[in-house]
C-alpha cells in the first residue's frame, strides 16, 4: 500500500471513528447505558490513532520527496533542509488542517483517559463536542482539501516560499494551533454542564489547567508570531493590527477575561451566566480566527489564499454559536447567581470591570477587522483599518486595564472597608507610636498593667478581632 493510498484510508476510518463517537455517545445520553459511551469514548481513541497514522504517512512523503503528493510538490523540494521538509506539513492549507486535526484527537485522548473514573456524569455531552468537531474537520480534509491529492510524477518541487524558511517556521504554528485547538476541551465541559444541568463548579474546577494550557501556548505562539514578523517582514516594529495577527489575539484576549472572572465563581458563586459565555465566545472566536486565516476573505500576509473551504467554517462557525447561545437561554434559570455584588468598591467589581475592558477591547479589534468586509458588502466600496485607528483606540484601554490589575488585587473581597485599605505601618510610625507608651520611669499607679497575651481570653479576642478583619 503506498503513502498516498495509506494516507485516504487512514483519514476515512478517523472520519467513520470520529462520527460514530459523537453519534454514539448522543444514544447513551438517552439509552442511559455504559456500554455506548464507552464504545464512543473507544471511538475518540481510534480517530486519534488513524489520524497519526496519516500524519506519518505525509511526513514520509515529505521526507522521501514523494512528489506525487501535491502538498509535497508545493511545499517541498529536494535542496529542502530536512527541518524544513518537516515543517512543510503545517506550511500548506490542508497540512495544517491535519495538524489541526491530530492535536484536537491527542487531546480529546487526553481527556478520556483522565476521566475514566470521575466526570461520569459530563463525560457524555464532552464525547459529544469533540466528537463533533473533530468530525467537522475530518471533513473538511477528506473532502474539501485532502493533504494527499495524487498529481503526474514530478522530478522536484516548487518548495516553501523563502518567507517560512525561518526557524520560526518549525515552533510558531504549532505552538498557536495548541492554543487555539485546547480552548475546545473548557467549551466541551461548559456545554456538557449546561445539557446536564450540573451548573456548579466542577466543569470549570476540571478544565481550569486546560484553559492555561490554551491560554500559555496562545500567548506564547503571538509573542513568536510577533518576532518572527518583525525580524522577516520590516514592519518597524512587533504589531501591525494584521487582520490575521487580530485574530489570535481576540480569543488570548476573552481567555484572559475567563480566567479572571472563575474566580469570583469559584469564591462567591458570581457570574456563571458570565462565565459561560466567556468560554463559548472564546471557542469561537477560536475557530473564527481559523476561518479568517483559511478563507483569503481579508487580506493579509499571513493568510492563504481564497478557497472553497471558507463557506464550510462559516456555516459550522454559525451552528456552533447560535446552537450554544440557544441552550444557554434555555438553561438560565440552573445559572442563578448564589450572591450579589455588595459595593462597586470590592474584588469583585474590580474584577467584572477588568472583564468588561478586556472583552470590549476584543470586540473592538473584531468590528475594526471585519469593517472592509461589512463596508464593501453594503456600500461596495473598499475601506481599509490601519495601525493608527487600532492604537487611537485600544491604547487607552490599555492603560485603563493596566492600572485595574494594580489595584485590584489590593481590594478585598465583597466590600472594602477602612481596615482593609490601610496602610502598613514604617518604622517612622512605629518610633511615634512607641514615643506615647508609658515611660519605665513612671509610677507603676500611673501605669496600667500590661496586656496578658498568654492568657486565653486574650487569644480569643485577637483571633475573632482578626476573623473580623478578614
Amino acid at each position: 500500500m503506498t503513502g498516498p493510498t495509506l494516507g485516504h484510508f487512514a483519514l476515512f476510518l478517523a472520519l467513520a471513528a470520529a462520527a460514530w463517537a459523537a453519534t454514539a455517545a448522543w444514544l447513551s445520553t438517552i439509552a442511559r447505558g455504559r456500554g455506548l459511551q464507552y464504545s464512543a469514548e473507544r471511538g475518540l481513541l481510534t480517530a486519534f490513532a488513524c489520524v497519526a497514522c496519516a500524519v506519518v504517512a505525509l511526513e514520509y512523503g515529505f521526507v522521501t520527496n514523494d512528489f506525487r503528493l501535491d502538498a509535497v510538490y508545493h511545499y517541498s523540494s529536494i535542496a529542502q533542509p530536512l527541518p524544513y521538509k518537516i515543517g512543510a506539513l503545517w506550511g500548506g492549507q490542508a497540512g495544517s488542517l491535519l495538524l489541526w486535526t491530530l492535536l484536537l484527537g491527542g487531546m480529546a485522548t487526553v481527556v478520556v483517559l483522565t476521566n475514566r473514573k470521575k466526570n461520569r456524569a459530563l463525560m457524555p455531552w464532552v464525547t459529544v463536542v469533540l466528537g463533533v468537531v473533530m468530525t467537522f474537520f475530518l471533513i473538511l480534509v477528506n473532502f474539501v482539501a485532502s493533504p494527499f491529492e495524487v498529481g503526474p510524477w514530478r522530478a522536484d518541487g516548487v518548495g516553501l516560499n523563502p518567507q517560512l524558511k525561518n526557524y520560526w517556521m518549525m515552533i510558531h504554528p504549532p505552538t498557536l494551533y495548541n492554543g487555539y485547538v485546547a480552548f475546545t476541551v473548557p467549551f466541551a465541559f461548559a456545554i456538557a454542564a449546561l445539557a446536564t444541568r450540573r451548573t456548579g463548579d466542577i466543569w470549570f474546577r476540571t478544565t481550569r489547567r486546560w484553559t492555561l494550557y490554551a491560554w500559555f501556548f496562545l500567548g506564547i505562539g503571538i509573542l513568536m508570531g510577533s518576532y518572527w514578523a518583525y525580524i522577516e517582514l520590516g514592519w518597524g516594529g512587533y504589531w501591525a493590527w494584521d487582520p490575521v495577527e487580530n485574530a489570535s489575539l481576540m480569543p488570548w484576549l476573552t481567555g484572559t477575561a475567563f480566567l479572571h472572572s472563575v474566580m469570583i465563581q469559584e469564591k462567591r458563586g458570581m457570574l456563571k451566566v458570565w462565565n459561560v459565555s466567556l468560554v463559548i465566545m472564546t471557542f469561537c472566536l477560536a475557530i473564527f480566527g481559523t476561518f479568517l486565516t483559511r478563507s483569503g476573505i481579508i487580506s493579509s500576509v499571513h493568510s492563504f489564499a481564497t478557497s472553497n473551504i471558507g463557506p464550510a467554517f462559516a456555516w459550522f462557525l454559525g451552528i456552533v454559536f447560535f446552537g450554544s447561545l440557544c441552550l444557554l437561554i434555555l438553561r438560565l434559570p440552573a445559572l442563578e447567581s448564589e450572591a450579589r455584588l455588595e459595593s462597586a468598591l470590592s474584588r469583585e467589581a474590580s474584577f467584572l470591570f477588568n472583564n468588561m475592558v478586556l472583552v470590549g477591547i476584543a470586540a473592538t479589534v473584531l468590528l475594526l477587522t471585519t469593517f472592509p468586509l461589512i463596508s464593501e458588502s453594503v456600500t461596495g466600496r473598499k475601506v481599509t483599518m490601519g495601525p493608527p485607528i487600532f492604537n487611537l483606540v485600544n491604547i487607552p484601554w490599555a492603560l485603563v486595564l493596566m492600572a485595574l490589575m494594580g489595584i485590584g488585587p489590593l481590594i478585598a473581597w465583597r466590600k472594602a472597608t477602612a481596615p482593609s485599605s490601610t496602610p502598613i505601618s514604617g518604622p517612622s510610625s512605629t518610633r511615634s507610636r512607641s514615643s506615647t507608651r508609658p515611660s519605665a520611669s513612671r509610677s507603676p499607679r500611673s501605669c496600667s498593667p500590661p496586656p496578658r497575651w498568654n492568657s486565653p481570653g486574650a487569644s480569643g479576642r485577637a483571633a475573632a478581632s482578626t476573623a473580623r478583619v478578614l
